[in-house]
């Protein structure tokens, strides 16, 4: 997670994971730090049509406030981006369900566009998968980004394991020894 003006970084880069990329783990190229978002030596391209999905874990809870996308000043550039919040995982066979938010695109060769997601539904966000439906070209063209840069609050995530935990049903004598030396016994009759 970079917040565009550091390197600092949250993503779970060893399992962030794009599909349908031309060049196998080119979508982890993407992922740079913001100094470098213009080095455009390194992108991801879409391979068979114009659909990107990314599938990015975080190694916490992110408060997601910002996404910047660079891609070429051409029809190349993704026109729309859906976002889906905390679904690992994700495949083409799932984005037809409805997104958590969606953003028509503007070409941003720069980086200077950020897109702003709704901070209640993008506040405890542990997974987040980033839907690139279409271009600028109709169809006609492979998509191409060289830059996404997200701006958010990491947190520590709070992973609580189970506990185990044992309650009487019923007082277990042996438990509850009672020191009998100062007690006084009295038959009734």
């Amino acid at each position: 997670m970079s917040d565009h003006r550091h390197g600092h970084s949250c993503e779970d880069k060893e399992n962030l994971e794009c599909l349908n990329e031309e060049t196998e783990n080119s979508g982890k190229d993407v992922f740079k730090p913001w100094e470098q978002r213009l080095n455009f030596e390194k992108f991801v391209e879409s391979d068979c049509d114009e659909e990107l999905l990314f599938n990015i874990p975080f190694t916490g809870n992110i408060k997601l406030k910002g996404i910047i996308v660079v891609g070429a000043n051409d029809d190349s550039h993704p026109s729309k981006m859906k976002l889906f919040k905390n679904r690992p995982k994700m495949t083409f066979d799932d984005v037809g369900v409805k997104a958590d938010q969606e953003f028509d695109m503007q070409r941003d060769p720069t980086g200077r566009l950020e897109y702003s997601p709704k901070v209640v539904t993008f506040s405890s966000v542990h997974h987040l998968s980033i839907y690139f439906p279409k271009n600028f070209s109709d169809g006609e063209e492979s998509t191409r980004i060289y830059y996404i840069g997200l701006k958010g609050e990491f947190s520590e995530a709070h992973r609580h394991g189970v506990t185990i935990c044992n309650y009487e049903a019923w007082a277990s004598p042996s438990d509850h020894k009672v020191d009998q030396g100062d007690t006084v016994s009295k038959m009734i009759q």
